[in-house]
């Protein structure tokens, strides 16, 4: 993964922050397809906060849990208007302060919006760190401090992302894509189909 680029589509750290929270449980290429005419219809986190919430829920439908998020997104345009003068913070504990926001979604606003050294560690970070012995832990906040301690902090963003699509793409859940994985000579999962 020698360009490894967010895929969510975005121009600023709202859009970024709002396609992450539409991105659980739901592919990159699905929040792709709805942000166009969500962000047509609400720009701004006042936009998003003031939203009428059935028709929020039918712009977001399509990716799953859309009752959920529509709460999140506008909560999340609430707080940064009421707390944060209508800004996306970029530190961790204002970040995690904000409704819908954990860790993950975090750290990819800290390191892809405000180039901060962050760790991102979802299901593919999570199966690729322990497929490859960086961990030996399934608790996501455990492989973030395991990541960290052993990559340069320089690396973070940049090496959590290659390991998130790595995941994506080759290091498949199910069916693994061994036999074309640059990493096979360095893997020792058990589950690893030889070349």
């Amino acid at each position: 993964m020698p360009a490894a680029e967010m895929e969510l589509v975005h121009r600023s750290p709202w859009e970024l922050l709002v396609a992450t929270i539409l991105s659980a449980q739901c592919t990159d290429h699905r929040v792709n397809q709805v942000t166009p005419a969500l962000f047509k219809r609400y720009r701004t986190p006042l936009e998003f906060a003031q939203a009428k919430s059935g028709e929020l829920e039918g712009l977001i439908k399509s990716t799953g849990f859309y009752k959920n998020k529509a709460k999140h997104l506008m909560g999340c345009g609430r707080a940064i208007v009421e707390r944060f003068h209508g800004q996306v913070p970029s530190t961790m504990e204002d970040l995690t302060s904000i409704p819908g926001v954990g860790r993950k979604t975090a750290n990819v606003i800290m390191g892809t919006a405000f180039g901060k050294p962050a760790v991102v560690v979802d299901t593919h970070v999570k199966r690729v760190a322990n497929r490859l012995d960086l961990t030996r832990s399934e608790d996501p906040d455990r492989i973030e401090s395991d990541l960290q301690r052993t990559f340069p902090q320089e690396e973070w963003t940049d090496v959590s992302q290659r390991l998130l699509l790595h995941g994506r793409y080759v290091c498949l859940a199910r069916t693994p894509k061994c036999g074309t994985c640059a990493l096979c000579d360095v893997c020792h999962w058990k589950g690893k189909q030889r070349r």
